[in-house]
């Protein structure tokens, strides 16, 4: 194989759209900023793969996805069976089937057999010693990426299987409860070692972002480059590890096993000292990776997307702090003032120029600081310049951005002498993300007069909504808003009912829903009847789709649309509420006074739905917030777990997970995380936004009623300001944990971690005591609305 060359630095440019595919094109940066793409490897001139990495890659990871879901096929005696029927019968058919043909037979086997082939493929040393050991050839695979050819290979190899073994079921029949057979053949064992070690492969790629033509595009990419730095780097390191991006095409590479041998047949020893998937490696190996290519590449190692995500021995291993998986639908799309949130995640790399080496005096007042271009006006961070290296690249910030951020700006700043306070701007270098988008590698360096910085991105991708509710007017039944302005419009009519309304904003601060909660009826006047409570069978809530109709400042009407509603019912027995909602869902509450917690307990069921729905007290599964503990004295241990253990049930109370357990899905699916207190939700787009406000507004209502208080400030019956400005971007940035040792703000977190923080302080309604807010008389006193709500 011909050594490769990197080629001159190039631009490029693409549409915005994450899911277009890049175009070639030139780009410019005006002032004296300086900007370039990095080198790559000429792909038809230096290095050919004989395979369709992207659509490989892509085709894997929803191939990874069906068997992580499929839990019958992780089965100890499914496992075992389809091992059996792989080696005593896939196998050998195919290897008749390819005597007559160089090619692969274009035939597709069923799900465990393609299952323990693929797992087989990945140790290709193995492989081919298997191959050549009973076949004396190595057998290879078809290259089919189109849904519709595969579902004709799948057939076809039916009509052949069939035809063959007349005796034996095409499909795994093996009953998963049934006596686990002994491995027979002599290769059983390694293989059932090789599939019980790749079970939870998909999880190193559940990200949804993995399979965007234009990260896959990226990922190739990077994928040549490794390979050339493996090739011309023999005697400079042990082991090289692979970051994930370059990860997931090796393993694509690897499942094509004779494209795999022909591509790299010059290379076979070298590729032995690339680490494997399931390796610990040693902190000592990465950092040799890293400066390897730095120097090859002059470019940064790591990027967005291209983390080392084999476990290290003795490292640091961070969680993700935002959670996103791939949804199959969004069923919010029925509601049009709903947006799709999207998400991407951002990696910020600097190093100082050169001709700063001489200038480390001048540099130590210099700040590098983090703007956002749009949202989050006051997120600035910052970090000293004198921090940053010549020699090497140095990760700045880790974090994830909505893609309505629009990009990020990066400003050096000279902070004032000991007499005056603040800092200047020096520099100014942005990056916005539909330039991102169109670079290769979904990677751009710029640079200044001081550093040069590289930013690289991720493809947006739909990530779950957050919603929140905040207090407004009251309402009459026909859904005005209490006033004299509305008195004096329908001529002095008495406006009939009264309700306590919330607005249902989302990410953006945008309205979506209206919500209506019934407490009062009758007609009055200003200084006529006086204002009676409904019975509780007849305090309704509602859910209006839209915003606020407003005719003159804040004073206006509720949307017209009803799209969910819940009407209280007497609760069985044991049971102390019970609600039924428009989508068929049934809630019932439970409160044991007697209990040392809070006693709260909680049913749901729908007899029509598909799925078992649970509401999990507390933030479960994903949402899950792990406290570290500090116990340093046995004689303080049993005290200071106590200590924890209430004030762990205290961040717990109010939260909810809701989680839907189906066929496919027995341990269950957390789609959903609401605080009924506060009033907020993250929920996947497969979840249903109206029934999760629906069962945050009625939790709130019941027990608000059992426990004769207003827990969640209902009696809030105005629109608040926000107290500080930036605080409704909750959710446009999150910084990822190697980021934010240092930064305290609640902001940058996810919101759960500390929903009070996040959520209570921003004026939305949700605080420990209700504001003094002088109320009009038409509205009603606070007496009338506390027996509507405690009664």
């Amino acid at each position: 194989m011909p050594k490769l060359q990197p080629s001159p630095c190039r631009t490029q440019s693409s549409p915005s759209h994450h899911n277009m595919s890049l175009s070639s094109g030139g780009s410019e940066i005006p002032g004296n900023m300086s900007a370039r793409s990095f080198s790559e490897i000429s792909e038809v001139e230096n290095f050919k793969v004989g395979l369709d990495l992207v659509s490989a890659a892509r085709r894997n990871i929803g191939f990874l996805r069906t068997v992580a879901e499929s839990q019958w096929l992780h089965q100890q005696p499914t496992v075992i069976e389809a091992i059996r029927r792989y080696n005593e019968l896939w196998m050998p058919l195919v290897s008749d089937l390819t005597v007559e043909s160089t090619t692969p037979p274009a035939i597709h086997p069923p799900i465990d057999i393609e299952w323990v082939w693929f797992c087989h493929t990945l140790n290709p040393v193995y492989y081919r010693q298997y191959c050549e050991s009973k076949f004396s050839k190595l057998i290879g695979k078809a290259t089919i990426f189109d849904e519709e050819n595969e579902e004709y290979a799948l057939m076809r190899c039916r009509e052949l299987w069939v035809r063959r073994y007349p005796n034996e079921p095409f499909e795994n029949e093996v009953d998963s409860d049934s006596d686990v057979r002994v491995p027979e053949a002599a290769n059983e064992e390694e293989l059932l070692e090789e599939v019980k070690k790749n079970r939870f492969l998909h999880s190193k790629f559940s990200e949804p972002y993995r399979a965007e033509i234009v990260y896959l595009i990226a990922a190739k990419q990077r994928y040549k480059r490794f390979l050339f730095m493996v090739q011309s780097t023999i005697d400079l390191c042990s082991s090289l590890v692979p970051a994930s991006d370059i990860m997931l095409m090796w393993l694509s590479h690897q499942s094509y096993p004779t494209v795999y041998a022909e591509d790299l047949k010059e290379m076979e020893g070298d590729l032995g000292k690339v680490v494997s998937m399931w390796a610990t490696v040693k902190e000592k190996e990465v950092e040799e990776t890293k400066k390897l290519w730095e120097r090859t590449f002059d470019q940064p190692y790591e990027k967005a997307g291209g983390e080392i995500a084999l476990e290290l021995d003795g490292g640091v291993s961070f969680k993700p702090t935002v959670y996103w998986e791939v949804s199959d639908t969004d069923v919010n799309t029925k509601y049009k003032p709903m947006h799709p949130r999207f998400l991407l995640e951002v990696c910020v790399f600097v190093r100082l120029r050169d001709k700063m080496k001489e200038m480390q005096e001048d540099m130590k007042r210099n700040v590098l600081r983090l703007r956002m271009v749009r949202c989050h006006r006051e997120l600035k961070l910052e970090k000293p310049v004198s921090d940053f290296p010549h020699s090497s690249w140095r990760k700045a910030w880790h974090l994830y951005c909505e893609f309505g951020t629009k990009g990020v700006i990066f400003e050096i700043r000279k902070r004032g002498g000991s007499c005056f306070k603040g800092s200047s701007v020096q520099e100014t270098v942005t990056f916005h993300w539909n330039d991102l988008l169109r670079a290769p590698s979904l990677t751009l360096e710029k640079e200044d007069q001081q550093v040069k910085i590289v930013a690289s991105i991720t493809p947006p991708v739909q990530a779950p909504y957050l919603l929140k509710c905040v207090p407004d007017r009251v309402t009459d039944d026909s859904g005005a808003m209490i006033s004299d302005l509305i008195l004096r419009m329908n001529q002095y009519r008495p406006q009939e009912g009264r309700w306590l309304s919330r607005t249902v904003l989302d990410h953006a601060g945008r309205d979506c829903f209206v919500i209506r909660i019934r407490v009062g009826a009758g007609f009055w006047r200003r200084g006529g009847e006086t204002p009676s409570a409904v019975k509780w069978e007849d305090r309704i809530i509602e859910i209006r789709e839209g915003s606020w109709s407003y005719v003159a400042g804040s004073i206006g009407r509720a949307p017209v649309k009803l799209v969910g509603t819940a009407i209280p019912k007497e609760p069985p027995e044991q049971w102390k509420a019970a609600w039924n909602f428009s989508t068929g869902d049934e809630l019932m509450i439970q409160w044991e006074l007697s209990s040392s917690k809070s006693g709260l307990s909680f049913g749901l069921k729908n007899q029509a739905a598909e799925s078992t729905v649970k509401l999990l007290k507390g933030r479960k599964m994903q949402y899950q917030v792990k406290k570290k503990k500090s116990v340093t004295k046995d004689e303080e241990c049993q005290n200071e777990e106590e200590g924890e253990e209430e004030e762990e049930d205290e961040e717990e109370e109010g939260f909810l997970t809701l989680v839907r357990y189906t066929e496919d899905n027995p341990n269950g699916r957390a789609t959903a995380l609401l605080n009924w207190k506060l009033l907020v939700a993250e929920l996947m787009p497969e979840e249903d936004a109206v029934l999760v406000l629906l069962l945050c507004i009625s939790i709130l209502r019941s027990v608000s009623e059992m426990k004769k208080e207003d827990v969640g400030c209902l009696l809030i019956r105005r629109r608040l300001k926000e107290v500080k400005l930036g605080t409704r971007d909750w959710g446009s940035v999150v910084l990822h944990p190697s980021s934010s040792s240092s930064i305290s703000s609640p902001y940058l977190q996810p919101w759960y971690w500390n929903a009070k923080a996040i959520i209570a302080s921003d004026g939305a309604g949700h605080i420990t005591r209700q504001p003094s807010i002088s109320y009009s008389p038409e509205e009603g006193g606070d007496k009338f609305y506390k027996r509507g709500i405690l009664a």
